[in-house]
């Protein structure tokens, strides 16, 4: 029994010490905080930014895609430049969970303080200095007003709306109507899902024979996507008809 304990009391770090390794390299940029450096894929630790087809509000109160801009921006500053990630640990959607620097810069720290991404205080209060800053500046997505990305993952009435901005009226229900309006949030973002009978996550190309019948509304729990591994990530599959 002793000797099992002995063989076993090292496997269980295995997985750990594996995890603990820098990876190095240019990364695809899928999202404001989520890239992929060869076959890993890597969620940014410490704060949580806009999903790719969450909107906003601007100063004006009109509607923009901010979670195109928070991944777009982060591509503009950091894109084909060498990244080396410090992996912590594996989310359950089996994504290395690191903190990364480019060109020496800890590039959280640069979407936190341009506003193009929250202090994860829930996981982290590493950034929550930049988040400050970041607000205090009206940078980013504090220009206007806009649900954390938290929040907007699980979105209700109840939903707290942040900004700089005073909201106009109906702001509640234009944020909350992001994830599945009629109109896809950009033209590079038209990938529809939608949950099947059996509560899979299915996704639809626009070759697709159900895209067209699909209609996007928060009560069939469908939202658009912007690219095919974009949808795979969130734990979909594509139709297979």
């Amino acid at each position: 029994m002793f000797m099992k304990l002995l063989i076993a009391i090292p496997l269980l770090f295995l997985p750990a010490v594996a995890s603990a390794a820098d990876i190095t390299g240019i990364p695809r940029i899928r999202e404001g905080d989520q890239i992929q450096i060869g076959n890993s894929r890597i969620r940014l630790g410490g704060i949580d930014a806009p999903s790719a087809d969450q909107l906003c509000l601007n100063t004006k109160g009109e509607r923009w895609t901010c979670g195109v801009a928070a991944r777009d921006e982060l591509i503009k500053h950091a894109d084909n430049k060498t990244w080396t990630c410090h992996v912590r640990q594996t989310d359950r959607r089996g994504r290395l969970v690191a903190r990364c620097d480019v060109d020496g810069e800890d590039i959280q720290k640069w979407m936190v303080r341009n506003g193009w991404a929250l202090s994860y205080a829930r996981f982290s209060h590493d950034y929550d200095a930049d988040e400050k800053e970041a607000r205090d500046a009206k940078a980013g997505m504090w220009q206007g007003a806009f649900i954390a990305p938290w929040d907007w993952r699980v979105r209700n009435k109840k939903t707290v709306i942040l900004g700089s901005a005073k909201p106009p009226e109906n702001a509640n229900a234009i944020l909350l109507a992001s994830a599945s309006g009629s109109v896809a949030p950009s033209p590079d973002c038209t990938i529809k899902g939608n949950v099947n009978r059996a509560g899979e996550c299915i996704y639809h190309q626009r070759t697709s024979r159900w895209y067209a019948k699909i209609e996007m509304k928060i009560s069939k729990g469908t939202r658009w996507f912007c690219s095919v591994d974009e949808a795979e990530a969130a734990g979909c599959r594509e139709t297979r008809r």
